[in-house]
Parts: structure tokens; sequence; C-alpha cells
């Protein structure tokens, strides 16, 4: 698997858990500190970490730290980066001679 498959599972991956959709709502609203999230959230912190270094790790969340709490918000090029990606990998292709099936079934 290339690097470029490997990331963009990694988009994907972000999207597909309930907590992780759970605090991009919340980070809809504007930055965050960990402490609201696990607030509203209701989860353990260690595992909130783990939601969150998913998120991070796609790129779509950005984190930052301030003393012993992180920050998080909603990265505009990562969630710009997302949109494009499924809208790229969802597109029909239009040209039939790249169609692989032509034939097979013959």
């Amino acid at each position: 698997m290339s690097d470029i498959h490997i990331n963009n599972a990694k988009v994907f991956k972000a999207f597909c858990d309930e907590t992780r959709l759970m605090a991009l709502e919340l980070l809809q609203n504007g930055e965050k500190c960990a402490c609201v999230l696990l607030e509203k959230v209701n989860v353990g912190q260690s595992t909130l970490s783990h939601h969150m270094k998913i998120l991070v790790d796609s790129g779509v969340v950005n984190a930052r730290k301030e003393g012993k709490w992180t920050y998080y918000s909603i990265s505009a090029a990562g969630s710009e980066n997302a949109a494009r990606l499924l809208r790229q990998i969802t597109t029909i292709e239009a040209d039939a001679e790249n169609n692989d099936n032509l034939g097979c079934c013959e």
C-alpha cells in the first residue's frame, strides 16, 4: 500500500467512530479544551486521547498544548482535504475505455 493510500485511510478512519463524530460536532463551535470534550463526550481521558490522536493524525483536527491541557480545533485545510478526497474517490469516470469489466463475463 502506498503512502497516499495510508494517508487517505487515516482521513476516513477519523470519521468512522461515534465518539470522534461527537468530538467533531463539538468542535464546530470553535476550539475546545480536552477537559470540555471529556465532560461532553463522557469517555475516559485515555479513550479521548486515543480518539483525538486519530483525528489529529488525519489532519482534520489541530491540537495545541497549553500547560497541562490540549486544545483542539477543526483544521480548515484538513477539512477541505477530506471533502476533496471524498469527491475524488466517489466521482465516476466517464471514460468507457478504462472500464476493466468490458468483456469480462463473455
